[in-house]
């Protein structure tokens, strides 16, 4: 847990950084300021309120025993096996099968499955599923994904504010417009390496913890088989438009490949399948 605090630490001060940097390209050190106060009071946000956002982006609705009787059940069994809280249970109407885990600790923490993953998967696969989420919520990365994933569209937004409003020196004069385009580009992908730089080790040891909870290891790797199969042809609208978001599912729901597959948020499906199957066969 020690090692994952030091992460989220680690996070929220180079993404501050990040602000800071911003604002100096805007308006020199009077911009920087206001940049790393605004990037600290996002910080603060983030951490009470990022999980409400995302299920609100994803137009999550939550559940229960009696409107999602299956579901519900499964994750109160993985819970206890677990021994954690039972978090919230929601469900998202996508057709893309996927999953994800938000919340800032386990006593607060909410797990989402897609309509989509609920049909194509069987009973003990969609077990495997939710048995990787809770892993996620006991480990505490939801509290690093969703605050990374808030932070990402915050300093989009602030790059986007530096092209179109640009910005001004120390001496009041204009900031370079190729400057602004340079921000508008390059803040992103330096949030977005930031993202990576913590995401893809995360999903390998949920793989495990989750393994560890169901007892089945091979669950889950039958599940990872079918989601990436399936996931590839049906587009994921609300991920497509809130692309910051995309590392917190169980696989990468965003469509785009190419040069995008150089900025993976997910270790490659085949090696993530192959390491469950040694699991499974005790050479893990």
């Amino acid at each position: 847990m020690s090692n994952n605090w030091f992460k989220t630490t680690l996070l929220m001060a180079a993404i501050v950084a990040l602000f800071g940097t911003i604002g100096a390209m805007i308006g020199g050190k009077v911009g920087m300021l206001l940049a790393l106060l605004f990037g600290g009071a996002m910080n603060v946000w983030a951490y009470w309120n990022s999980d409400k956002m995302v299920l609100r982006m994803y137009n999550a609705q939550e559940v229960d025993a009696h409107s999602a009787p299956e579901l519900y059940h499964m994750v109160a069994e993985l819970a206890q096996r677990a021994n954690m809280p039972m978090p919230r249970v929601y469900v998202i109407h996508e057709d893309q099968p996927n999953a994800f885990a938000t919340g800032r600790n386990p006593e607060n923490a909410a797990v989402a499955a897609t309509t989509g993953i609920m049909r194509l998967l069987d009973y003990r696969e969609l077990r495997g599923v939710m048995a990787h989420e809770l892993a996620h919520v006991k480990h505490r990365d939801t509290l690093i994904s969703t605050i990374s994933a808030t932070m990402a569209g915050a300093i989009s937004a602030l790059a986007n504010f530096a092209v179109f409003f640009g910005g001004r020196d120390e001496e009041g004069h204009p900031v370079n417009p190729i400057a602004g385009i340079l921000v508008a580009i390059l803040a992103p992908l330096a949030a977005t390496l930031i993202q990576m730089a913590i995401s893809r080790a995360r999903e390998f040891e949920a793989d495990r913890g989750g393994a560890e909870i169901s007892g089945d290891p091979l669950a889950l790797a039958n599940a990872l088989y079918k989601i990436e199969r399936y996931a590839q042809g049906l587009p994921m609208y609300a991920a497509e438009a809130h692309p910051e978001t995309a590392q917190m599912m169980i696989i990468n729901p965003l469509s785009g490949g190419g040069v995008s597959g150089l900025f993976r948020t997910h270790p490659h499906t085949e090696e993530r399948i192959a390491r469950l199957q040694a699991l499974a066969a005790g050479r893990a």
